[in-house]
């Protein structure tokens, strides 16, 4: 550095100016999302081998932290693969929702971190659940010794293909979506189907909420492919019991799963805040903490997608027939395009401005541009949604019954 410089050709120099240090220094990001089949299986030894910065073998320990849910349904098969393998396995199971993702949630697994003893590098916490959990765990690793590694597996839609995939943790404070958490990678992913037999179907439509998200901003294909199977995927719970079935639960999670990695990798922190991997994220974050615990994740996206598809169409960048798809392949896909919450007064105008906050001073709103492409804007004023709001009151109507006629 500079100063040392100076130090170096006498002390009399240093102590002639203020200096001034600048430190720049980049931190290499590295992680896998790795596709396995039944990773729970007695003989399946993905988990052992297939993540090498994470090796796990007999002797080792390991702090398991399990979502209630999937304890019930799967914590024995969990448990007995552990010991299976001569692995210490010790299990925290945490209820994990939206209504509890908060901060006492992440103050219980770090105190079990603590409890513990987990060393610092060698021993990553295995967090096994959905979104939420995932979100949570993250949180917790990310504060506890200012970083200690973790691996995720996903064991809803929402989790394979967006929580677990990114490197975003947080949890929600006071009436803010997220409001608090960090950008901390997990070691791996484990994407693994065969945990969404388990689901229900409005959790797995929830999931596809956020597939449908990338097809509209990036992928018609995509769209045609949820379009044309989606209902089939639901009812299938995407086991592929069909050679047909099998291919298109294959490809759509593979592609939506590609498609968020593509985006995400270039901007892994944020420095850019355009980002359509945010469409469906403008109104909804304040919509599903209003209406919680009303509205999943995914179905509060799918409303804000609704209204936005709209907007585009009132703005001759979405045909009416486009629109109509749009809509159509939602309510296949048994998502909502409306709800009460949205006749609160002033609900959009406070999502919108929060949401400029978020976006450092600009809305840089994703609207799509027909069906898969997207541009951004900064321009929709109150009267601009007031009228979407209204239109997409009747569409729904039209679809879902009249009781929403009267919204605006």
């Amino acid at each position: 550095m500079r100063s040392v410089a100076m130090l170096k050709n006498g002390l009399s120099q240093s102590f002639s100016i203020q200096p001034t240090w600048t430190v720049e220094s980049v931190k290499q990001v590295r992680y896998h999302v790795i596709a396995v089949n039944d990773l729970f299986d007695p003989s399946e030894t993905a988990l052992l081998r297939a993540c090498p910065e994470a090796p796990l073998a007999a002797g080792d320990r390991r702090l398991v932290v399990i979502d209630s849910n999937v304890a019930t349904l799967h914590g024995d098969r969990i448990a007995a693969w552990f010991t299976a393998n001569g692995v210490d396995a010790t299990i925290l199971v945490v209820h994990a929702d939206e209504t509890v993702k908060d901060w006492e949630s992440v103050t219980r697994v770090v105190d079990k971190m603590n409890e513990f003893g987990i060393d610092r590098r060698r021993e990553p916490v295995i967090a096994i659940g959905g979104g939420v959990l995932l979100d949570v765990v993250g949180f917790a690793t990310s504060l506890y010794r200012r970083g200690t590694p973790y691996i995720r597996i996903p064991t809803t839609l929402v989790g394979l293909v967006d929580a677990g995939v990114g490197v975003k943790t947080g949890v929600n404070y006071e009436r803010g979506k997220n409001r608090i958490g960090t950008y901390a990678p997990a070691i791996a992913t484990f994407a693994d189907r065969t945990f969404l037999r388990t689901l229900d179907d409005r959790h797995l439509a929830n999931g596809l909420a956020e597939i449908l998200k990338l097809a509209l901003v990036k992928s018609a294909e995509l769209f045609t492919l949820l379009q044309k199977f989606g209902p089939e995927l639901i009812a299938d719970h995407f086991q592929g019991t069909t050679p047909q079935t099998d291919q298109a639960a294959r490809q759509v999670v593979t592609e939506a799963i590609h498609l968020m990695l593509e985006e995400l990798q270039p901007n892994l922190w944020e420095t850019t805040l355009e980002r359509c991997v945010d469409y469906g994220h403008t109104f909804s974050p304040v919509l599903e903490i209003t209406a919680l615990p009303g509205l999943l994740h995914g179905e509060a996206v799918c409303i804000d997608m609704a209204l936005t598809s709209v907007l585009g169409f009132r703005r001759g960048d979405v045909s009416g027939a486009e629109l109509d798809q749009i809509l159509s392949v939602m309510t296949q896909l048994r998502l909502p395009i409306w709800d009460e919450v949205l006749t609160r007064p002033g609900i959009l105008d406070a999502a919108l401005a929060d949401t400029v906050r978020h976006r450092d001073g600009q809305q840089r709103l994703p609207l799509p541009l027909g069906i898969g492409r997207h541009r951004f804007v900064n321009d929709v004023t109150p009267a601009e949604l007031a009228a979407g709001l209204d239109h997409l009151a009747a569409a729904a109507a039209q679809r879902i019954g009249d009781k929403f006629a009267d919204a605006g």
